[in-house]
């Protein structure tokens, strides 16, 4: 193929896919500027504005509007996204030996947590409720925490910790904390015994 046709088709290329690919970051600053420009136009129709008004971007994508009073659906949602999170602390390593145990014993009390969590709180906030995606490494004991993006702060906060027992081996301890103690007390889920070995670090 000659050059100046090689030239012409990735012009026209580069024209017709102009515009498809929006990198994330500049859709955070563009919807942080549409909420701001919302903001000061409340003198305008309410077309207007309405036209301007996006999906706050920290709210999770399972949240959607014809599901806001159906309890199920989040609880459901809250669960699904717990295992997966909780899978992915484990990493590879650990998840092969324990993603049965977890699956048959600790999801369930897992939600039934979250069930909890759902039917005290009031159903006008509770569907603002998400949970955060990023599981710490290493050795920290955090896997999620159920956030309220209405009011800016943490509900509850799973974690699961290492218990070395000297005769027995290594056990998962999974609880959560509360916000209405301060994250003080913690409420047990489970646990899920590892081996006599020590586990590989989270996410290993």
């Amino acid at each position: 193929m000659k050059l100046w046709m090689r030239k012409i088709i990735v012009a026209l290329v580069t024209v017709a896919t102009l515009g498809i690919y929006v990198p994330t970051e500049l859709l955070q600053v563009d919807a942080d500027e549409s909420k701001d420009s919302v903001a000061s136009n409340t003198g305008d129709s309410v077309s207007t504005s309405t036209a301007e008004v996006r999906e706050e971007p920290g709210i999770d994508s399972w949240i959607n509007t014809n599901n806001l009073s159906n309890k199920a659906y989040y609880i459901n949602s809250l669960t699904e996204k717990a295992k997966d999170l909780t899978i992915t602390k484990f990493g590879p390593r650990i998840a092969n030996q324990v993603e049965d145990d977890f699956t048959a014993f600790i999801l369930p009390n897992i939600e039934l947590a979250l069930q909890s969590i759902m039917e005290n709180a009031d159903e006008d906030v509770s569907r603002y409720y998400a949970i955060t995606e990023q599981p710490t490494k290493g050795y920290g004991e955090k896997i999620f925490h159920v956030y309220d993006h209405l009011n800016e702060q943490d509900i509850a906060r799973f974690h699961v910790r290492r218990d070395n027992r000297p005769l027995d081996g290594y056990y998962f301890n999974f609880h959560y904390h509360l916000s209405k103690d301060g994250f003080k007390d913690h409420h047990e889920i489970g646990e899920i015994f590892w081996d006599k070995n020590t586990p590989p670090k989270w996410m290993a």
